[in-house]
Formats: structure tokens, C-alpha cells, sequence
């Protein structure tokens, strides 16, 4: 499921599931829900970038009457605007045409109201004694998907043997200079860099791994009942019935398990099935709770 969409299920008869609750009946609604925002992309794809290399930087926009700016803050300036202290703006990107050094920063986009987008630390290098970056994914990876990390140098080919490293230890040896990861997971999540020999070692890039989180919400009902009239002799005498009105309905209570009590779960497309068993156990647990 992709974060933006909203798609919502109907399970009857869950939340009551651990400890059922007598002429009890429940509800439970589970939905992906995701704010309406900005997200910033970065071509070429890659975190890490050589000096003089050309960059283009977007605010893909949900909102477009947000009014979305490009920001960023470096060691030389602090939230500095495209197209006043740096870059140019080209219709709804901005774009660095030479990136220097000094252009290394944090970079996102920012809404008139200052709301913000995701996050993206770019790394510049330019010393002859690291001419090697480390070409990976800048924004998060959704789990199960492939991730293909390239280690590249600014002189020689691409395609020369390198190590790859993550948190620091060595995964992998590859022959031709680049590694995919198959269906990543959360445990793939880290600080990952590279090396050639005899050319040097790539800066480190955090690549992070994410899902959509799933919410829910339980609706339990209680229903009174009236236990059938015991056996009686009949009276001796019947005095003559008295006009009484009929009894009001009285609807039975509701009791409303709200979403913020923490019953959420992260899962994606390929782990949702699975996911969604101990969401319903905890639902039911804390609703059967409430009934008592």
C-alpha cells in the first residue's frame, strides 16, 4: 500500500476475541491515513555528490496552495532560501548547477504555515584523497522493496571491486562495485559505506527503511438483556389491570475505544497480513477490558 492512499477495512466481531464479554458485540476499523504534505526528491538519487556536480532539488507537493519553499541549513548559513543565498530557481525545482563544498547541509521544504517535509542531508566531496561517494537511496525505503548501493569514483570507472560496510562491519564484497540488498526489513536500516582499494573510502550515508503505519479503531457494544419471569402460582384474586405506559427504549451504551491508546502497528504491503493479528489481540484485550 502506498502511504498517500486511505484504505480502510471492516472486521466484525474482533475486538472481543481474547476475553469475549457476554452479549457483547465489536467493531474494529483499520485504516492507512497519512497527512497531506510535501515530500523533497533530489536528482540524481543519491545523498552524496561529487564537487561540480549538477543537482536538482524538488518539493513534490500534495498541497500546492501551501506555498512550499526549499530551505536549508549549512555550516555557513542557516535557514537560507533557494534563490536568494544559493541555487536558482526553474519552474518548481531548484537547481545547483556546480555544487561546491560549502553546499553540504540539510535540506527541505517549508509551507507558509511551517509545516516541513521530509529531511535530506547532502554530502559534497571534493578532496583528491576522497574522490569516492557512496550512491544510495536518499529518501526512506519501503521494506520488501530492492536497494541497489553503487560505489563510484570521480576519476576511474564505476564498475572496480569494492567492500561495502554497514554500522562499521563489513557485509559484502563485490566485484563489479555495486550491492543490492533483496527485500529489505527494518534490520537492514543503518550507516552504510564503501571502499575501493587503492582508491579510498566513500563518506557514510544512513539509509532508512519504513512501512505505513496502520490504526484502529474499536467499537464495542454492551446489550442489556432481561432474564425470562420465574414460575408463579396464580393469584387468588386479580384486581383489574391498571393502564400504565409503555416502557421507553433505552439504547444501550457505547463504549468507544479511542485510536490514541496506542493500538497502532507499522507494516507495509508484504508484511500487512501477518501484521495485522496482534493489532486484533490488543484491540481485544483493552476492549474486553472496558466491559467488564
Amino acid at each position: 500500500f502506498m502511504s498517500r492512499w486511505t484504505i480502510f477495512m471492516f472486521i466484525p466481531t474482533m475486538c472481543a476475541l481474547l476475553q469475549p464479554v457476554e452479549t457483547t458485540s465489536a467493531h474494529m476499523f483499520c485504516g492507512f491515513i497519512s497527512a497531506a504534505t510535501a515530500r523533497l526528491t533530489v536528482s540524481p538519487s543519491s545523498s552524496q555528490l561529487f564537487k561540480d556536480d549538477f543537482v536538482s532539488l524538488s518539493c513534490e507537493e500534495d498541497d500546492s496552495s501551501a506555498g512550499w519553499t526549499l530551505m536549508r541549513n549549512t555550516s555557513r548559513e542557516t535557514r537560507s532560501q533557494c534563490g536568494d543565498e544559493f541555487g536558482r530557481l526553474d519552474g518548481s525545482s531548484c537547481v545547483i548547477s556546480h555544487i561546491v563544498l560549502l553546499d553540504s547541509g540539510v535540506y527541505w521544504c517549508e509551507s507558509r504555515e511551517g509545516a516541513i517535509s521530509n529531511m535530506v542531508n547532502l554530502t559534497v566531496t571534493g578532496k583528491l584523497s576522497v574522490w569516492m561517494i557512496l550512491q544510495s537511496p536518499v529518501l526512506p525505503v519501503m521494506e520488501g522493496d530492492d536497494v541497489t548501493l553503487l560505489c563510484k569514483t570521480k576519476t576511474t570507472p564505476s564498475n572496480l571491486p569494492a567492500a561495502f560496510y554497514k554500522d562499521g562491519s563489513l557485509i559484502r564484497k563485490q566485484p563489479t562495485g555495486h550491492m543490492t540488498i533483496q527485500h529489505v526489513s527494518r534490520s537492514d536500516e543503518g550507516l552504510y559505506k564503501c571502499d575501493i582499494s587503492g582508491h579510498g573510502e566513500s563518506p557514510s550515508s544512513w539509509i532508512t527503511v519504513t512501512g505505513d503505519t496502520l490504526t484502529c479503531l474499536c467499537f464495542c457494544k454492551k446489550h442489556t438483556t432481561t432474564p425470562p419471569p420465574t414460575s408463579t402460582p396464580p393469584p387468588t384474586s386479580t384486581p383489574p389491570p391498571t393502564s400504565t405506559p409503555p416502557p421507553t427504549s433505552t439504547p444501550p451504551p457505547t463504549y468507544t475505544l479511542p485510536p490514541t491508546s496506542g493500538l497502532s502497528l507499522t507494516s507495509s504491503s508484504a508484511s500487512f497480513v501477518p501484521g495485522l493479528l496482534p493489532v486484533l489481540l490488543t484491540v481485544a484485550s483493552a476492549c474486553a477490558a472496558m466491559l467488564r
